[in-house]
């Protein structure tokens, strides 16, 4: 099912700045080196033992957090993973209502995608700017499900990207809605990943109510690259607006898990 539902942009996004080195200069002088006179020993204090067990405890919660890199998955499907420090979030679109493409209709709803029993490829991006979004997605990252091009545009739902990317085939079909005769299965240019569904909302955040927000000082959506890009289907989304979005679901009655 084709999922590029709205004219998107044709130049590429910057990628992020490389991280600046983090590695310090010394700045020890040779004065410094110079032999100064012994001070009297100090005399030794022994550490209670309770202290020092939870000292040690702490060291071994900080050694085993920073070797998980993502938590453990449960058997609940709708149940999203706690926040993680390595997860990417980002922001998906497709067109709830019928439209019709060479013959096709590309409706593709938060509704089909429950439906569905297997991963499902997120296929028929055909803008540079997107298709990068979707070439750095890793295993584990969420995105939120966005209804465009209807009544009333909004924020629908949650998914998990659940595999990542690979040559988009159906840009190879000439049957196909978004088949792209420059791409081949040689030198593929359009990429897939697949998701699946985790969540509905009982109530959408509504693309107005995205704006009002963005409109207000200091609010975390300010610099949403949805709303800053807004023919982009595909976009990325920060910890901290994934965080205040989240929060405004569960004031809406949305509980996420």
């Amino acid at each position: 099912m084709a999922k590029r539902k709205a004219k998107e942009l044709g130049k590429d996004l910057a990628i992020e700045e490389p991280r600046r080195s983090s590695r310090k200069v010394s700045t020890t002088n040779v004065s410094d080196l110079e032999e100064k006179p012994r001070q009297p020993a100090k005399k030794h204090v022994p550490v209670p033992k309770g202290e020092a067990a939870n000292e040690v405890d702490r060291d071994v919660k900080s050694v085993s957090q920073k070797k998980s890199k993502h938590p453990a998955t449960t058997n609940n499907k709708n149940a999203q993973p706690p926040p993680s420090s390595d997860r990417q979030y980002w922001l998906m679109k497709a067109e709830p209502e019928s439209r019709l493409e060479k013959g096709h209709d590309i409706k593709f709803s938060i509704d089909d995608l429950a439906a569905k029993t297997v991963p499902e490829p997120w296929d028929g991006i055909r803008a540079y700017p997107a298709r990068n979004n979707i070439r750095a997605m890793k295993k584990g990252d969420l995105a939120f499900f966005y209804h465009s091009s209807c009544k009333v545009p909004a924020i629908v739902g949650t998914m998990e990207i659940v595999q990542e990317h690979s040559p988009d085939l159906s840009a190879h079909d000439p049957s196909a809605p978004y088949y792209d005769a420059k791409s081949t299965p040689e030198d593929p240019k359009w990429s897939v990943v697949h998701v699946e569904f985790r969540q509905k909302l009982e109530t959408p955040i509504t693309l107005r109510e995205l704006k009002d927000f963005q409109g207000e000082k200091g609010n975390p959506l300010e610099n949403m690259q949805m709303l800053k890009l807004s023919r982009l289907s595909v976009s990325k989304v920060s910890a901290e607006e994934w965080e205040f979005l989240t929060g405004v679901m569960r004031k809406n009655g949305d509980e996420i898990a």
